[in-house]
């Protein structure tokens, strides 16, 4: 049973089926893309525990897979009580959906590098809290997902707005924020990593990417790190995914920050599922981020991990004046986009669209990141996404 039914759930879903699966999906809305996969789909109110429970109460999985952030969970640790295995735990669910709780862990529970960080509940108290770790700063609200109320602060002035921002943004009735110091950095990655029931914790080749308004708009593999730099993730990323427990793919979040040839490598987030910037291991390994976590969680072997070199992904949005709920999208250019060599372009197939939501994406393989990168921006840029009201 897959909690959460969206684009990477819908890979979930196929990798699932491949190795005879049957796929219940559940999401809060009708026609996620991954229930167009699925053998059955539910639709349920994800962050009513009782709702929750009912539904995998009555059907009973082998394994329940979150794939989103925006859960009950608390009935998850009720239902792992019960028998049923949540992958990679209840408590991995629920650590990770919560940035106080993941950065306490990381930063104090593991002594781990981390940006330097406070906790507000209060606009005075953010006003307080960020002035000590100088300017800018960048405010987050503890528990959201997708960069949603998240923003850079540049002065006191700035306080009350992205206050007012982070609780819109904010998921449940949290009134806490996390403010961290603004690292400047040289580069981003996501370094997937491979947690199994029985034998080593594996890793994936880098992943770089860069993000806007707090979201995934591309990335490339393999990432270029020296040699320290990649042990540094790999440790972090073991020591982290080690107290978390269970079975599956992680994605774990580094900056790489510093005079380049020696940047320090800092943790920045963990995801306890396959991660938006891993699309690109569709095209880039021999081994999909997302036959890796069915592997990993049905405790399947995995021989190795290979790159099939250079590899790129770029985001198909709807645009920033895209109406909230407007009718089915449809999408010009695919001709054009998929002309471009080595170039496949995955259209998600969600039901409707708002401002700069997530629609699909182009992957490309190349001879070099460069050539890779290009493909990739040139094929996302010849898709035109409408609507139908």
């Amino acid at each position: 049973m897959l909690l959460g039914s969206g684009e990477l759930g819908k890979e979930v879903a196929i990798a699932a089926q491949r190795l005879g699966c049957r796929v219940i999906a559940v999401d809060r809305y009708a026609e996620a893309p991954a229930m167009a996969v699925a053998q059955v789909s539910e639709v349920v109110a994800m962050a009513d525990p009782e709702a929750l429970k009912a539904v995998v109460r009555r059907h009973h999985p082998d394994v329940v897979i979150p794939e989103i952030e925006a859960l009950a969970v608390d009935a998850l640790a009720e239902l792992e009580a019960e028998g049923l295995t949540v992958i990679p735990t209840a408590r991995a669910t629920a650590v990770t959906m919560n940035r106080d709780r993941i950065r306490d862990l990381a930063a104090q529970g593991l002594g781990l590098r981390t940006a330097r960080f406070a906790y507000a509940e209060s606009a005075a108290e953010l006003a307080a809290a960020a002035a000590p770790l100088g300017w800018p700063v960048v405010v987050k609200p503890v528990m959201s997902s997708s960069g949603k109320g998240q923003s850079v602060v540049h002065g006191p002035g700035e306080i009350e707005a992205a206050w007012n921002g982070a609780m819109a943004g904010a998921r449940g009735a949290g009134t806490r924020v996390i403010v961290e110091e603004f690292l400047r950095f040289n580069l981003e990655i996501t370094l997937l990593t491979v947690r199994q029931w029985q034998g080593p914790t594996l890793f994936c080749p880098p992943i770089g990417h860069i993000q806007e308004r707090g979201d995934y708009q591309c990335s490339w593999q393999p990432a270029q790190l020296g040699a320290g730099q990649l042990a540094a993730a790999q440790a972090m990323a073991k020591a982290v995914t080690d107290d978390l427990g269970g079975a599956g793919l992680f994605g774990v979040e580094f900056f790489l920050c510093g005079e380049p040839g020696a940047e320090e490598v800092v943790f920045s987030e963990l995801s306890p599922r396959p991660h938006d910037t891993g699309l690109v291991t569709l095209v880039g390994q021999n081994l999909s981020e997302f036959e890796l976590h069915l592997r990993a969680v049905l405790g399947l072997p995995i021989p190795a991990i290979r790159s099939l070199g250079a590899a790129a992904s770029r985001v198909i949005l709807a645009g920033p004046e895209a109406p909230s709920g407007a009718g089915t999208p449809s999408y010009l250019g695919l001709e054009q986009a998929l002309a471009v060599p080595d170039t496949q372009v995955l259209i998600f197939g969600k039901p409707d669209v708002r401002p700069w939501r997530r629609l699909g994406v182009a992957l490309a393989r190349g001879e070099d990141e460069a050539e890779a990168r290009r493909r990739a921006d040139g094929a996302a840029a010849h898709v035109q996404v409408q609507t139908s009201s």
